[in-house]
């Protein structure tokens, strides 16, 4: 089945200008991207129709070619530069044949061998010699890919910060061929895109077929170094020292500049993303900045009020106990939370939470002094309620 014309497929004129090349794919993606979509086959074809169709006319070059053959490919953007294809710079697949000699594969009146032949234009043009002349290109400077790492740590070590150190698996510049790939041997059959100059892209449920980065769509690349096998890169395990500041929560992240994936051609090598993971505590919670523990306390210690021991994630502080505290009731520590990543030098709060226990009754004397402690102090808790 012939594929629809690109410009339909936006529905746009065929002088549109940029803008609304751009502008009329963002309002069709709205509509028909898989994920708004799921599970209708139609639309999914419908943006990868669109998808392409915004891919070459979006680009200069490729709109260039396309506007002149009727279609896009590598082979025909070739031909185009070096002055093959149709002429007339006809926006339409059509070609003139009139005059080709089909037997001979000459122009007719020119003699045999004075033209070229039909299938030699094809095979020019669409999948012929051009891209395998190419040479393949030569690789430039790249920058490494960065590297993400989980690092599990204690409440404690997340309150105090810590430095400890990690065995990270990376890569440095081969020293061999110095990032190139290859040592300038032979031209050989590219291994990445077997040869043919592309390999698949996934774009979430659609898959794209994308120039092989390798050999930049030429199908041949030069024989790959023996060391780092054309990668331009040897892998590394290596010990790093990592600093984990004071304060960090689960899911802060942590960089450690220059030892992700070692780049290529002497470009700088990525980094290195700590992700921490932070584990519960027996006593305390935390809330942002905010700490919070629930501490118990006796009768006599609400009733009558008092200072009393607290724990903290300083180590032990002081707390008052005014008189007549209920239970549920919550006192602040000012400044005794977790250091503030945002806010260097500031820290959060502790929030205490009392809760009354009840004593033990372990003898007739405790007892006797409960009875006497409920004859002195008759009121009922219940009255408001209206309940005896």
């Amino acid at each position: 089945m012939a594929k629809q014309d690109y410009y339909e497929v936006l529905g746009l004129k065929r002088d549109a200008k940029p803008e609304e090349i751009k502008k009329a794919y963002r309002r069709l993606a709205r509509k028909y991207h898989p994920d708004v979509n799921p599970g209708d086959k139609a639309a999914e074809e419908r943006f990868k129709a669109m998808s392409e169709a915004h891919d070459v006319l979006s680009d200069p070059k490729k709109r260039s070619v396309y506007d002149r053959f009727g279609q896009y490919s590598e082979n025909l953007a070739d031909a185009a530069s070096r002055g093959g294809g149709p002429s007339g710079g006809r926006t339409s697949p059509g070609f003139d044949f009139t005059g080709f000699d089909w037997g001979s594969g000459s122009t007719s009146g020119s003699g045999a061998g004075a033209g070229s032949s039909f299938r030699d234009i094809f095979a020019d043009l669409f999948g012929g010699g051009a891209a395998r002349d190419k040479e393949p290109p030569r690789p430039q400077p790249q920058r490494g890919a960065d590297i993400e790492m989980p690092l599990s740590l204690t409440f404690e070590e997340a309150i105090k910060g810590l430095t400890t150190n990690i065995t990270v698996n990376r890569s440095e510049q081969c020293s061999r061929c110095n990032g190139a790939g290859d040592i300038g041997g032979p031209v050989v059959v590219c291994s990445t895109c077997k040869g043919s100059g592309q390999v698949q892209r996934a774009g979430g449920r659609l898959r794209f077929a994308q120039d092989c980065a390798d050999c930049g769509g030429t199908g041949r690349r030069r024989s790959p170094c023996s060391l780092c096998h054309g990668k331009g890169v040897t892998p590394k395990t290596e010990t790093v020292k990592v600093r984990i500041p004071a304060g960090v929560e689960t899911g802060s992240r942590v960089r450690i500049h220059g030892k992700g994936q070692g780049g290529r051609l002497g470009a700088q090598a990525g980094d290195l993303h700590i992700t921490t993971n932070v584990g519960p505590h027996k006593y305390f919670t935390r809330k942002g900045d905010n700490i919070y523990v629930t501490v118990p306390i006796t009768v006599p210690e609400a009733a009558l009020g008092a200072k009393i021991e607290v724990p903290t994630v300083e180590g032990k502080g002081q707390l008052r106990i005014p008189p007549g505290t209920q239970s549920g009731q919550k006192f602040r520590l000012r400044d005794r939370g977790a250091p503030s990543l945002r806010n260097p030098g500031a820290k959060g709060h502790q929030f205490v939470e009392v809760q009354v226990t009840l004593p033990k009754v372990i003898s007739e004397e405790t007892k006797e002094l409960l009875r006497e402690y409920s004859k002195l102090n008759s009121t009922n808790p219940r009255v408001e309620m209206g309940l005896e």
